[in-house]
């Protein structure tokens, strides 16, 4: 058995992990809003304004922090005004980006905004810069916010909404470098410049604007970005990176059918996450350095194959406990960068890629994933403190990732084991915190490739696990492929 230490140091304050690091992400795309999270009000599944109540409970539950929609690509395209209004005027439209199949736009922007008052969470829009203009991208904000008198503020309350919605988040375009107008970044530098002069702050409403970042590694794009648009035009920058087990965009892999060599690529490719957020940051660092851009990891996620048999535009992929472990990592290390990244959401919400939930007509079940965002959900507006994790590795890799925070007196320390056979001993150091109890929860499986179906909704869900306080230190076992929530409390 493997021997791991992990040293705290609780006086040691570092930042705050904002609770919209634990956000999501919903597009217009396959099976997530339609016959997903929205099942309409004549529906016989059990909703709430259309929308499954039992998705609205489990997302809940995981206290679900920010909601990110229409897109993606399919924002770039959206055009606000088909989606308010009398659901049956509503124009039909072309999916162009996903499938290629029929919007009706009865889910717009009244059910997307009320969703999230439903949900307790903030709404971030992104507005659409490809495709639109800057009058439109204005009107929509005054629409939704404007509590006075003026032709769309009238209009809001004519199709049924009296109060204005508080707006905080606004996504000026989507991946301009590609989908989003294939722009370069002097040009989008521009652009969204003239499109931030012209959304305002309407009735007490502060919009938190965020422009459209880099893909993954590409460092010119942040460089010449902040380089051209400051902290007086922007709030944030977005960067978007996808784990591909094989490296190949043009051959992926499936979800629950692959070999260890490809679940290792997962966790290595996976972790490149460290090294983007370190190099982003030193950029930002540079170019503003007292820190008053955040960064935002808008998408980010396991993207494999499509499941067989389904449509090859929508998406849709099972999710494994490898999925879990590549979730334990990349929120392991949003908390540390927590310095800068203020915000992360998951693509996406509900069956796409990697999703939290999936469903199937009436009924519905957790992935492995969603039980990754519960065991961390305390990390939500934590104080991150600094601490020392030696693991160990295989051929090179590091098999062994964690946080720790602190909040209302308890310490909230997730560790996974991404190693196939070897357990591990996790022995804390608790440093000055006066420890009374801790308690564990661990989520693991046999298998990498165990998921929950249909059929067998909790074969992967989190149980109890012992760990043990003596003194100042906590010594528990690490399962081989294993996700622990360890809470300790003072």
């Amino acid at each position: 058995m493997k021997q791991v230490t992990l040293t705290v140091y609780p006086e040691k304050r570092l930042s705050r992990i904002n609770r919209e690091i634990y956000g999501h992400f919903a597009e217009h795309l396959g099976r997530c809003i339609y016959n997903g999270i929205y099942v309409g009000e004549d529906s016989p599944i059990p909703n709430r304004n259309g929308v499954r109540t039992d998705i609205i409970d489990a997302l809940k539950r995981i206290r679900i922090p920010v909601l990110r929609w229409p897109g993606g690509c399919f924002a770039d395209d959206y055009h606000w005004r088909d989606g308010i209004g009398e659901k049956s005027a509503r124009p039909k439209r072309i999916n162009t980006n996903w499938g290629g199949v029929t919007e009706d736009n009865r889910f717009g922007t009244h059910e997307f905004m009320c969703l999230c008052e439903e949900l307790g969470c903030e709404p971030y829009i992104a507005g659409n810069v490809g495709s639109g203009t800057v009058r439109e991208l204005s009107d929509w904000v005054e629409y939704m916010t404007f509590d006075g008198d003026s032709a769309l503020a009238d209009e809001r309350r004519r199709n049924g909404r009296e109060a204005p919605w508080k707006l905080k988040y606004l996504g000026i375009g989507n991946e301009n470098w590609g989908c989003g107008g294939n722009m370069r970044p002097e040009y989008y530098a521009d652009v969204y410049k003239q499109y931030q002069s012209f959304c305002r702050n309407y009735s007490g409403n502060t919009l938190y604007k965020v422009a459209c970042g880099p893909s993954g590694g590409d460092y010119n794009w942040m460089r010449v970005l902040l380089e051209n648009v400051r902290p007086w035009h922007t709030n944030a920058v977005s960067m978007h990176y996808y784990t591909i087990p094989t490296g190949d965009w043009s051959r992926k892999g499936a979800a629950t059918v692959f070999s260890d060599e490809e679940y290792y690529g997962t966790v290595s490719g996976t972790l490149v996450m460290e090294e983007l957020l370190t190099k982003h940051t030193e950029i930002m660092d540079e170019l503003d350095p007292e820190g008053k851009i955040g960064l935002i990891v808008d998408e980010w996620g396991c993207w494999y194959d499509v499941e067989e048999g389904t449509h090859p535009g929508f998406l849709y992929q099972q999710n494994a406990m490898r999925d879990a472990i590549a979730a334990a990592i990349n929120l392991n290390l949003f908390n540390a960068h927590s310095r800068r990244v203020v915000m992360a959401n998951l693509a996406q919400t509900v069956n796409v890629l990697q999703s939290v939930i999936l469903t199937e007509g009436e009924r519905m079940l957790l992935t492995p994933t969603y039980h990754v965002f519960d065991l961390f959900k305390e990390h939500q507006g934590a104080e991150l403190l600094a601490s020392k994790l030696e693991g160990f590795d295989r051929n090179g890799t590091p098999m062994v990732t964690g946080s720790v925070s602190e909040k209302d007196g308890c310490l909230l320390i997730t560790v996974s084991n991404a190693d196939l056979t070897e357990d591990a001993e996790l022995t804390v150091s608790l440093g000055g915190f006066a420890a009374k109890r801790a308690e564990a929860m661990l989520l693991t499986a046999p298998d990498p490739r165990a998921f929950n179906s249909f059929e067998e909704p909790e074969r992967v869900k989190p149980l109890p696990c012992e760990a043990v306080l003596c003194g100042g230190h906590v010594t528990l076992k690490l399962p081989a492929c294993s996700v622990t929530a360890l809470r300790i409390f003072g």
